[in-house]
């Protein structure tokens, strides 16, 4: 049986769930701010229950692509910035191995440790991997915080179409003389819901958090209500 110092001490940071976790959010954010924001414009505009619901399903549908598109694009341009930089210092692995083996060396001692344990570290971590010890110490990458385009761009799509629904479904079952009320506070629900959420998952305070995106979200919706009603009042 094996003792206590013997048995493997396994820890999962937040740090490992960071990458879906930011597109999650950013997408479910904009889904509720984006669909519930062109309802109150158009509500405030006048327009019809009809054309309400089927400016909410047009900004789910377009929201959802545009957020997957977007985050594909994003999420592979620093994937490949990331590829070229391991490419780059596999090279120059392969062409001067002690000059490489210097600059680890003063990575370790810039962060504590004295010069002799610092070459002694960095001889024996690149003998184990030495592109990995240089992605790692040196380029700061790493398997938790790898970009990974179509993770973040399903995240992002599948996010904002969770988001954009609830305001939907609100446009769905709400009576057409008070929509604009019922969208605007369920939207300001919704929004403070989902920033308590992202903090109790990221490990943040929930409170801020949670004022923090629901403040941010009534600023949004007033001012695209604020536009509807105006162009809403023309002649």
């Amino acid at each position: 049986m094996k003792s206590r110092h013997q048995r493997a001490h396994l820890e999962r940071h937040r740090t490992e769930r960071i990458g879906w976790l930011r597109a999650a959010v950013l997408g479910a954010n904009d889904g509720i701010i984006s669909t519930a924001s062109l309802v109150a414009g158009v509500a405030a505009a006048q327009a019809s229950h009809a054309s309400i619901v089927t400016t909410a399903v047009a900004g789910l549908v377009a929201g959802a692509m545009s957020m997957a598109a977007g985050e594909f694009v994003s999420v592979h341009s620093q994937a490949d910035a990331e590829k070229a930089d391991l490419e780059r210092e596999r090279q120059e692995l392969a062409t001067d191995l002690e000059a490489e083996h210097r600059e680890l060396t003063a990575i370790y001692v810039r962060r504590g440790l004295d010069h002799e344990l610092a070459e002694q570290v960095a001889r024996q971590l690149m003998a184990h991997d030495a592109l990995g010890a240089h992605a790692r110490d040196e380029l700061g990458l790493s398997d938790a915080l790898a970009a990974r385009p179509l993770q973040a761009a399903m995240a992002s799509a599948v996010s904002f179409a969770a988001g954009a629904a609830l305001p939907l479904a609100v446009v769905a079952l709400a009576p057409a003389h008070s929509l604009l009320a019922w969208i605007t506070v369920s939207a300001v629900l919704f929004l403070a819901l989902l920033g308590a959420i992202a903090a109790t998952i990221g490990g943040t305070p929930v409170a801020r958090s949670a004022l923090r995106v629901a403040v941010w979200g009534t600023l949004a919706m007033g001012v695209t209500a604020g536009v509807g009603a105006l162009f809403g009042a023309a002649p």
